[in-house]
């Protein structure tokens, strides 16, 4: 089954070491991006993945096309041309001082292009399971108008659709975030929500915003997941990520799924993190694994939350790791303890 995931690639330049932007003097180049990321990981777990965005015809849209074809990503559907590829500048945070993220991705190609360049049949054709973010309609009009279009195939095709609120304040604004993806919601299968999503987002209080807690909010975070189903009920499947941050390095997560009126939650994974970024992402890519492979629910959301603080050992955008890896990563939860 192909899974087509939907969103914005970009360029991402990191200081070297810990250093802030303001005084380094180098960056380290990679690329990412929320929906890329996750048909990387969905293809390194050997799913027919395929990504979908419009990058420039220049060297750095060739690199980054030449990034997803190297672990395995079908690059076929993605549409060329434009100015610009949108760049972001990643200051890993240490100790007290957080981990931050400068965008620079306005008039990037894909925030231009229009919705008239998508023609859905043919890019969904062939398509089992559509996988976008909210981060994705925040880009532009015509991206939003391009991925409504894109659901109401889905819902007439029977194509499975899969959504990570995924807000960002610092590309729109809760009361925009709502609207639109209130029109969204109702063509969405399966949901992710975590922390702020689900309030920002939706409009359900469902966590404090103090992340230093979040597991004790396990019965907030259960209540929010079902007011989503409620609320919408072509949705089937929430999965939420819970996080105790006690530092930039050191972390404690688990994860629930609400699937049927039945909760299933996985164990605490302490984690020492390496890098604090796109671990949503691999959590997204697991559950989906979890989904199209018919795992049962307990299994599904221990695959996708090993899954996800694996990638928190890692740098860069991309989870490059293994099924046998996630499943001993899965083994080592049961303990409370993950090995790196």
């Amino acid at each position: 089954m192909k899974v087509l995931t939907f969103g914005e690639m970009m360029l991402r330049l990191k200081p070297l070491g810990f250093e802030r932007i303001i005084q380094t003097s180098g960056f380290e180049a990679a690329y990412g991006g929320a929906e890329a990321n996750v048909a990387v990981s969905l293809a390194q777990l050997h799913h027919d993945a395929a990504y979908l965005t419009k990058l420039p015809e220049n060297p750095l849209g060739e690199a980054a096309i030449g990034t997803l074809r190297k672990y395995g990503v079908d690059t076929s559907k993605i549409l060329r041309g434009g100015p610009r590829l949108g760049m972001y500048f990643f200051e890993k945070g240490n100790g007290a001082r957080s981990t931050s993220v400068v965008y620079d991705r306005a008039g990037s190609s894909v925030a231009t292009a229009e919705s008239s360049e998508f023609n859905w049949s043919e890019i969904l054709a062939d398509v089992g399971v559509f996988y976008f973010s909210g981060i994705t309609p925040a880009i532009s009009s015509d991206l939003e108008t391009a991925l409504k279009e894109a659901l109401s195939y889905c819902k007439e095709h029977k194509i499975t659709v899969v959504c990570d609120l995924n807000y960002r304040g610092k590309m729109w604004k809760p009361e925009k975030a709502q609207e639109v993806m209130a029109q969204v919601m109702p063509f969405v299968d399966v949901c992710v929500a975590n922390d702020e999503d689900f309030e920002a987002v939706l409009g359900i209080k469902a966590f404090d915003g103090d992340l230093s807690h979040g597991i004790e909010q396990k019965a907030d975070f259960c209540e929010g997941m079902k007011a989503i189903t409620q609320q919408y009920p072509n949705c089937k499947i929430v999965a939420s990520v819970l996080r105790n941050i006690n530092s930039v390095e050191q972390s404690d997560w688990m994860a629930i799924l609400y699937q049927n009126d039945t909760f299933y939650e996985t164990p605490v994974h302490n984690i020492n993190v390496m890098e604090g970024v796109a671990a949503g992402d691999a959590f997204g890519a697991g559950l989906v694994h979890g989904l199209v492979n018919k795992l049962d629910p307990q299994e599904t959301i221990e695959f996708a939350i090993a899954a996800s603080v694996l990638k928190l050992s890692i740098s860069g955008d991309l989870n490059l790791v293994t099924e046998p890896e996630i499943r001993a990563a899965m083994l080592k939860g049961s303990n409370a303890r993950l090995s790196r």
